[in-house]
């Protein structure tokens, strides 16, 4: 006979933790800024070493050497908010109406410096009488500051979109 004593997952961190509430404070005001296409002060958002990932390949964890739809430092965050607010741009003339929706927040690590969120967001967008349904699974990893929750930032936010594999139409707006 074998001594088969169940091993324990550890306890969840609860969302109600001062940092997740921090963590989550910011996922909801840069969900808000991206409905109001507020694009440079949702790029302020980001620390100067952050990057914003949308990868192809669902579970991938190398953004640097796999295929991304959008892999995004600062620099080339900058240009893609310059594309989308400045002269004409595809991409920005006649740009949808979004709602956006982000839940399900599951606290994957926490410390004094950094929160790890994964959470789900749907976004509605509406544009010449049509509307697109984009789902996802988000993760973000948020530096907490010790000047306080205004001058947190976002160190890494990945965007899965859940038919990442399927042929997914061009978007004149960020997720």
């Amino acid at each position: 006979m074998t001594d088969a004593t169940p091993t324990l997952a550890p306890a969840p961190i609860p969302t109600t933790d001062p940092r997740v509430a921090r963590a989550i404070d910011l996922v909801w005001r840069e969900a808000d800024l991206l409905d109001r296409k507020e694009y440079q002060d949702w790029n302020e958002l980001f620390a100067e070493d952050g990057i914003y990932v949308i990868p192809i390949e669902p579970d991938t964890e190398d953004f640097a050497n796999t295929l991304n739809m959008v892999y995004d430092d600062a620099r080339m965050r900058r240009m893609r908010v310059t594309r989308m607010t400045e002269g004409y741009a595809i991409a920005a003339v006649d740009a949808a109406r979004m709602v956006r929706t982000v839940s399900r927040f599951v606290p994957e690590s926490v410390s004094d410096e950094e929160v790890v969120l994964r959470s789900s967001q749907v976004l509605v967008a509406y544009k010449r009488g049509d509307h697109d349904i984009w789902a996802a699974d988000l993760e973000h990893r948020i530096r907490l500051s010790t000047d306080g929750p205004a001058a947190d930032r976002i160190a890494l936010k990945v965007v899965r979109l859940v038919d990442s594999e399927a042929a997914v139409p061009a978007t004149g707006f960020l997720l």
